[in-house]
């Protein structure tokens, strides 16, 4: 086999990371500072995936009609800024499936609806070298399902979106690959099941990183 594409783009929360301990901690320390009831891990996994607002917005009880959401967010941010990386780690076969990707010689970019700090930062920490680009939410680029932030990467790594491969764990994630003319993989081990990539329409869909690796030609 060889490899299928120049460019792989990775979703971040629930594909290479599990962050998903670290987002409900911070989600519960917000609401506990403003004597708000917390929400469930599971209550959480169901929030995330269209950027920290929107998590919030489903967290705090009265949404964005709260009279303190903007400072319960605001002390979101600023405390996950802090502990993003407390209880956060790869998923098991990912850095190996990176280190895979370079040495076949794709180009590997994060493309996330994470506050983009957070998402450099993150990819830093944790992939390093292995990741050439990461791109999260900003003012002026709409967040995924919009394929603003895809394209955005493809242009920096010169790619065309027809020699790319978004990769994630969300309806959303299925339906950006869509929206930005990439072919699309589903992986089934993050934050939504296999049912909702299904439902999605998602033509393939990976159990595990070695069988994503298979499915890229490596």
């Amino acid at each position: 086999m060889s490899l299928q594409y120049k460019a792989v783009l990775f979703d971040l929360d629930g594909t290479l990371l599990n962050s998903l301990e670290d987002l409900a901690d911070a989600t519960n320390a917000a609401l506990t500072a403003f004597g708000l009831p917390v929400r469930t891990v599971d209550e959480v996994r169901q929030f995330v995936g269209n950027g920290v607002r929107l998590l919030m917005e489903r967290a705090v009880p009265g949404g964005a009609q709260h009279p303190q959401f903007e400072e319960i967010l605001a002390y979101f941010k600023e405390y996950y800024a802090a502990h993003c990386r407390v209880k956060t780690a790869p998923y098991p076969g990912i850095l190996p499936l990176l280190d895979a990707l370079a040495a076949a010689g794709a180009k590997t970019a994060v493309v996330s609806n994470k506050f983009d700090g957070a998402v450099k930062e993150l990819a830093r920490e944790y992939f390093g070298p292995r990741v050439a680009l990461a791109v999260g939410e900003k003012p002026g680029v709409r967040k995924k399902p919009a394929p603003d932030a895809v394209l955005e990467a493809l242009r920096q790594l010169e790619v065309a979106p027809g020699q790319a491969v978004y990769i994630g764990d969300s309806d959303v994630d299925v339906e950006t690959a869509r929206n930005a003319g990439l072919d699309g993989i589903g992986v089934s081990w993050g934050f939504r099941s296999r049912q909702v990539l299904e439902e999605a329409g998602a033509a393939r869909i990976a159990a595990d990183p070695a069988q994503l690796a298979r499915m890229l030609g490596l």
